[in-house]
């Protein structure tokens, strides 16, 4: 009996190393994946260590500097979640008169967003290394987290089933009382579409939640922008138009969308990217659109995230690199010797 207890004693045992050793891969496989992940996005503003003026790209960028992530009295005051909504947030145009920003928004314009670069487990795994560099771990559970996705997908699922079941009776009934009144009245009488009209909005409205609960498990473990392609956009603008379209996309290239964070116009701006003072006659407007609207679309691998520019952007964006166009720099010439 001592010998059986022991074994399953053992058994146990074994299990529990199996398991470890699985937790322990996982968590080593998400921190290598925030790693390699950080080192391709970040680490050209915030340095391998996360500490300020690390970066080659660092001293180049406008104020407010990126953030010393390995400041741990600082960062430890930020839950995961905040970080996370760092990385992954809408733009805001912080020009006077622009977008209304709360206390609690992140708005600095040259921190760029990948909320529609990479994936939601790709941000958590950035999240978790970024933790890493001032000391700490992260506590968010992302298992549970992709869990929650699934049983909110099954329960719209649910909700939609039963809002096209509830909508095909509706329809059904009103279409068998219009085809008795048609035997009554012996000519074709149309169905009473208004008397299933709320069963219809309400199948509609459960459409969109099952819609969105799909896309966000979708965009768990699948990067957003992955195979969309940019259509080819119409860029012709009104004569009387185009100075205010320019004056905009000026405006959001440095106050929104962060440009000058990483391309250099003139002796201002960052070095990731490549300067863009002859955008004008070196980039074609269709590229730039689609360029800017989903670069990855374009090169794969590009640095340069997807910073979710609206048409209307892209296009005052667009309009304002065509009207870049500096006169080449004077090649050097050998002086004579003395």
């Amino acid at each position: 009996m001592k010998a059986a207890r022991l074994q399953v004693a053992g058994v146990v045992a074994g299990l529990v190393g199996v398991w470890a050793m699985v937790a322990g891969g996982c968590a080593n496989e998400q921190q290598q994946k925030g790693h390699e992940l950080y080192s391709h996005y970040c680490m050209h503003c915030h340095g391998e260590n996360g500490r300020q003026n690390e970066g080659f790209n660092w001293s180049s960028m406008p104020d407010p500097k990126p953030k010393d992530l390995s400041n741990k009295s600082e960062m430890g005051t930020f839950k995961d979640e905040d970080i996370f909504n760092t990385v992954s947030r809408d733009m805001k145009d912080t020009s006077p008169g622009g977008d209304k920003i709360g206390d609690d928004d992140f708005a600095v314009p040259t921190m760029p967003t990948f909320k529609y670069t990479l994936s939601e487990d790709e941000i958590w795994a950035i999240v978790g290394y970024v933790r890493g560099l001032h000391g700490m771990k992260m506590e968010f559970k992302v298992e549970d987290r992709k869990k929650e996705l699934a049983a909110a997908l099954q329960t719209a699922q649910g909700k939609f089933d039963q809002a096209k079941q509830t909508y095909e009776a509706a329809e059904k009934k009103a279409s068998d009382e219009a085809e008795k009144k048609s035997a009554e009245l012996k000519k074709d009488v149309e169905a009473d579409e208004s008397s299933y009209a709320k069963e219809l909005a309400a199948m509609g409205q459960a459409k969109k939640e099952l819609d969105a609960a799909q896309a966000a498990l979708n965009n768990f473990s699948t990067r957003p922008g992955k195979g969309v392609n940019v259509a080819r956009p119409d860029l012709t603008v009104k004569p009387e138009q185009v100075a205010e379209m320019v004056e905009l996309g000026k405006r959001l290239y440095a106050n929104k969308y962060g440009c000058n964070g990483c391309h250099s116009i003139g002796a201002e701006g960052g070095k990731v990217g490549p300067a863009l003072d002859r955008a004008g006659f070196r980039l074609n407007g269709t590229w730039i659109y689609r360029w800017v609207k989903n670069p990855q679309a374009m090169k794969l691998e590009t640095r340069m995230p997807a910073l979710g520019l609206s048409d209307a952007d892209a296009k005052a964006v667009t309009m304002y690199l065509g009207t870049l166009r500096a006169p080449k720099p004077d090649a050097p010439t050998d002086k004579p010797a003395s």
